[in-house]
């Protein structure tokens, strides 16, 4: 398909509300779709909620009963990837036909990760991205991602892939996404600065795809009445001003930024211009330097216990890992030991 249209969606959850969330979504999704949308992309955190300004009552060496309870409530609120939630924001993008990239806040056992769910147009988990690296306070309620939650997935559309917020600050990480041959680079944020635009074109320009990032308009009206927010704000306070825009590969904004309000952003994608735009600059092509860099990635999931036979385990690679270059000469250690 060389001509596609996607759309982003700038607009606030009912936070702390799962299934508030999960219907305000398919309601945008279906009316995105009915405007042309075949790809629709939803914000960093849209179900349940992003936590702006909430410190879960942490400081060092202290924690409090109120900021347990917070916690507790984000954690029910949260979405099991798969299960029932997870099943149902499937039937939005079915609802809609779409293909739909949704910022979730996955619940794993005791630990909430901030991640991207993937969904086909009837309705299938297609895969997920879990980030790597939660920012600053975020640390305090979301686990670490691993290696093996950094998909580019194929689809009709194409290539699609997602970077959350402060990972599109990581170079290695995009290097990744660009090997994997991302065309349709999902940046799903919470940063509703001026500045964000430029990093979008930016990414644009190196990885040569069209970038789509999605932030939240929200409001202190969208937080529950008793949401501990530092200061006396009124309902109509903005809290997040988002910023939404999209992207081609060479650099020019097809749509937004938008800063004034909710809205759905679209653009039309003609596909084949990432091959022209690639003419003279490809980063994991012609204009890469694999004698000088190479970066080799981890993939392999990371559970905290497995069950394997004696002496099935992986052995440590060697230090440096497996790029760091010496086989060893003979009588003098080679690989034994």
């Amino acid at each position: 398909m060389s001509v596609i249209r996607a759309a982003v969606v700038q607009a606030a959850p009912p936070a702390f509300d799962r299934d508030g969330a999960i219907d305000l979504l398919r309601s945008l999704a279906i009316e995105a779709s009915a405007n042309g949308a075949s790809l629709v992309v939803f914000p960093e955190a849209f179900v349940p909620a992003y936590p702006r300004g909430l410190d879960f009552g942490a400081r060092v060496g202290w924690r409090t009963p109120e900021g347990r309870d917070w916690y507790r409530r984000y954690w029910e609120a949260s979405v099991d990837v798969p299960g029932p939630a997870c099943s149902a924001i499937g039937g939005a993008a079915k609802a809609a036909s779409v293909h739909l990239a949704v910022g979730v806040v996955e619940r794993d056992g005791g630990t909430l990760y901030c991640a991207v769910l993937f969904f086909g147009p009837g309705g299938e988990l297609l895969g997920k991205h879990r980030k790597l690296m939660p920012t600053a306070a975020e640390r305090l309620v979301w686990g670490f991602g691993d290696g093996s939650t950094l998909p580019v997935i194929d689809t009709p559309l194409g290539r699609i892939g997602a970077a959350i917020c402060w990972e599109n600050y990581m170079p290695l990480l995009r290097m990744h996404l660009y090997a994997q041959g991302i065309q349709l680079y999902i940046a799903p944020t919470a940063d509703a600065r001026e500045s964000w635009t430029a990093t979008m074109r930016h990414i644009a320009l190196e990885g040569r795809c069209f970038v789509l990032s999605c932030n939240q308009f929200a409001r202190r009206s969208d937080y529950p009445d008793d949401y501990p927010i530092e200061g006396d704000l009124a309902p109509d306070a903005v809290l997040c001003g988002g910023g939404s825009c999209i992207v081609d590969p060479l650099g020019r904004v097809l749509a937004g930024p938008d800063f004034d309000g909710p809205c759905i952003l679209a653009a039309d994608l003609d596909l084949s211009l990432i091959p022209r735009a690639k003419y003279d600059f490809d980063a994991v092509g012609h204009y890469a330097r694999p004698d000088v860099f190479r970066l080799l990635v981890d993939t392999r999931p990371k559970p905290v216990a497995c069950e394997a036979e004696l002496g099935t385990f992986d052995p440590p690679p060697p230090a440096g890992g497996p790029l760091a270059g010496s086989q060893g000469r003979e009588g003098e250690g080679g690989n034994e030991g």
